[in-house]
C-alpha cells in the first residue's frame, strides 16, 4: 500500500472520530447489526473461503467462527447500553461532599491485526469489542488466509460504515506501514516473535497494546480420569484447525504406568473421528500453506523425533495434509518440545508420578491455557495454586474460549490483555474517572495551618472512625 493512500485513510478515520461519529449508541448498534447481517447473509460464502484457505468443514467453521461470532454479537447488542453507562463509585467521608463515577470512553483510532488460523473469529471478535466501545477501526487480516482476507475487505465496507471501519489487506509491507502510524490502541493476535515487533513499534508512540500470543499449552491426564477424557483430548488436539490453534493442546503429560492404555484409547478415538484413512477425511483441516507444512515436516525429520513416532506420521504434500501423529517421549531439547507445534503432532511425555507435572510445566514459559483431566480435588487445588497460565480448564479443552463471562488472554510470553464479552469492550475503552464536589460546605482540616486537632481529624477520616469524626466536629474528645 502506498504511504499516501494510507495517510488518506488515516485522515478519514481520525476525522470520523474527531467529529464524534462513532460515539453514539445508535451508531455502535447499527454497526453491530450490520456485522450480524453479514454473517447471516453471507454464511455460505464464508464456508467457501474457509474451505479454500484451510480446508475447514462447514460444521467446524460454524462451531469455531460463525457461531461464536453470532453469540458475541448478540451479547454485545443486548448489553450495549449497560456497558456504556457510567458506574457510580463510593466516596470516602474525607471527600465529603462529593460524588464520583467511572465513564467508559472510546480510545480513538485503533488497529486490529489478526491471525490466519481463525481468520473470521480472530478478526471480528476484537472488532465487535472495538465497535461496541465506540472506536474507529482498521482491521488488518492475515495474508496467509487470502480468500478470507479478500472476503473481509470486500464485504465489511458494504455492511459497516466505511468512513470509520476499514479493512486493509496485504502482506509484510502493509503491516510495516500500518505499524509506523500513530494509533490509540493496537490489538495483535499471532506469534510471540511478531508480538515483540508490534510492541516495539507501539513503544515509539506509547501506544497501549493487547497481545494475544500462544505457547505450548499442556494437558495433564491422571489415573483418576473419566472415560470421556480421551475424546476431549483428541478434540482439543486435532479438532481445532488440525492443531493450528493457540489454545489447542500442545503436549500431554501422563504417568509411565498409564501411558500404554492412554495411547490405545487415543488411537480408538482417532479412528472414530477420522476413520481408517485419515489422509482422506473431510473432517480435519489442512495445513495453511507450504511454508507451514515444511516447518512441521522438518520437525518430524529430526532423527531423534522420528524415532519417537508411534502412530501416524504420513504426509500428503500435494494437499498440505499431515496425518494425526503421536510422539512418545521425544527429546525434551528437540524443537518439537521447545517451540509451539501449531499442527497435528502430539508429544506424550511420561512422568514417574502425575504430581511431577507441576514442576515440568513451571520450568517452561507460562502457557496461554492449561488442561487438567482429573477427579482428584487435591491435584486441582495444587494446579491452581502452584502454576501460572492464562487459564486453567479441568476435564475439557478449548471450551473456556467460548465463554464470554471469562476473560481470554495470556500471561508472560503467552501475551497480555484480555478480551471476549464485556472484556472486549473494556479492552478498547478508557475508564475515565469523574469526580463532582459540591460547594455545600467546606471542611478545613485538609488545609494549613496545621495543628494537633487536624491531625486527629485526618487519622479518624482515613481510618473510617466515624464516631471520633463526629465528636471532633462537635469539639469533643473520645473517651
Amino acid at each position: 500500500m502506498e504511504v499516501l493512500h494510507l495517510e488518506e485513510k488515516m485522515k478519514e478515520l481520525r476525522e470520523s472520530f474527531r467529529i464524534r461519529r462513532t460515539r453514539s449508541a445508535a451508531w455502535r448498534r447499527s454497526q453491530l447489526e450490520g456485522l450480524s447481517r453479514l454473517l447471516r447473509e453471507k454464511e455460505g460464502e464464508i464456508f467457501r473461503v474457509l474451505k479454500e484457505d484451510l480446508g475447514k468443514a462447514p460444521e467446524e467453521a460454524y462451531r469455531d467462527e460463525i457461531g461464536l461470532l453470532r453469540k458475541s454479537l448478540n451479547l454485545s447488542m443486548a448489553s450495549l447500553e449497560g456497558w456504556m453507562a457510567s458506574q457510580k463509585v463510593s466516596v470516602p467521608v474525607i471527600a465529603f461532599p462529593t460524588s464520583a463515577e467511572v465513564i467508559p470512553e472510546p480510545l480513538g483510532v485503533v488497529l486490529i491485526i489478526s491471525s490466519w488460523n481463525f481468520p473470521f473469529g480472530l478478526s471480528l471478535d476484537p472488532l465487535i469489542g472495538a465497535i461496541a466501545a465506540g472506536n474507529a477501526v482498521v482491521l488488518k487480516p492475515s495474508e496467509l488466509a487470502p480468500a478470507s482476507a479478500s472476503f473481509l475487505a470486500t464485504y465489511i465496507p458494504k455492511y459497516m460504515d466505511h468512513k470509520a471501519v476499514k479493512v486493509i489487506p496485504g502482506g509484510l509491507p502493509v503491516a510495516q506501514n500500518l505499524l509506523e502510524q500513530k494509533w490509540d490502541k493496537i490489538f495483535f493476535t499471532g506469534s510471540a516473535r511478531v508480538g515483540r515487533i508490534v510492541m516495539s513499534a507501539a513503544a515509539k508512540h506509547l501506544t497501549p497494546v493487547t497481545l494475544e500470543l500462544g505457547g505450548k499449552c499442556p494437558a495433564i491426564l491422571d489415573h483418576l480420569s473419566s472415560s470421556w477424557d480421551k475424546e476431549r483430548i483428541v478434540s482439543g488436539k486435532w479438532g481445532l484447525c488440525s492443531g493450528q490453534a493457540c489454545v489447542g493442546i500442545d503436549y500431554l503429560l501422563v504417568e509411565e504406568k498409564q501411558v500404554s492404555s492412554v495411547i490405545d484409547q487415543i488411537k480408538i478415538r482417532l479412528k472414530k473421528f477420522y476413520g481408517d484413512k485419515p489422509l482422506e477425511t473431510n473432517s480435519m483441516a489442512r495445513i495453511v500453506n507450504k511454508s507451514q507444512f515444511d516447518r512441521l515436516k522438518n520437525l518430524l525429520e529430526d532423527s531423534r523425533v522420528a524415532a519417537s513416532i508411534i502412530h501416524g506420521g504420513a504426509l500428503d504434500e500435494e494437499n498440505l495434509f499431515i496425518e494425526p501423529t503421536i510422539l512418545l517421549d521425544p527429546p525434551l531439547d528437540s524443537e518439537v518440545m521447545t517451540e509451539e507445534i501449531f499442527g497435528p503432532l502430539f508429544p506424550i511425555i511420561t512422568l514417574k508420578k502425575i504430581e511431577d507435572s507441576i514442576d515440568f510445566i513451571n520450568a517452561k514459559p507460562r502457557p496461554l491455557a492449561m488442561y487438567v483431566f482429573t477427579k482428584d480435588e487435591s491435584l486441582k487445588r495444587k494446579v491452581v495454586a502452584e502454576t501460572s497460565s492464562g487459564s486453567v480448564t479441568f476435564n475439557d479443552a478449548i471450551i473456556q474460549f467460548a465463554l464470554d463471562t471469562l476473560p481470554f488472554g495470556g500471561v508472560g510470553e503467552s501475551g497480555f490483555g484480555k478480551y471476549h464479552g464485556k472484556f472486549s469492550f473494556d479492552a478498547f475503552s478508557h475508564g475515565k474517572s469523574v469526580l463532582r464536589r459540591s460547594f455545600l460546605t467546606e471542611l478545613n482540616f485538609g488545609y494549613p495551618p496545621w495543628n494537633a486537632y487536624k491531625l486527629r481529624f485526618l487519622r479518624a477520616a482515613y481510618n473510617f472512625d466515624y464516631i471520633s469524626l463526629f465528636l471532633l466536629l462537635l469539639g469533643l474528645k473520645r473517651s
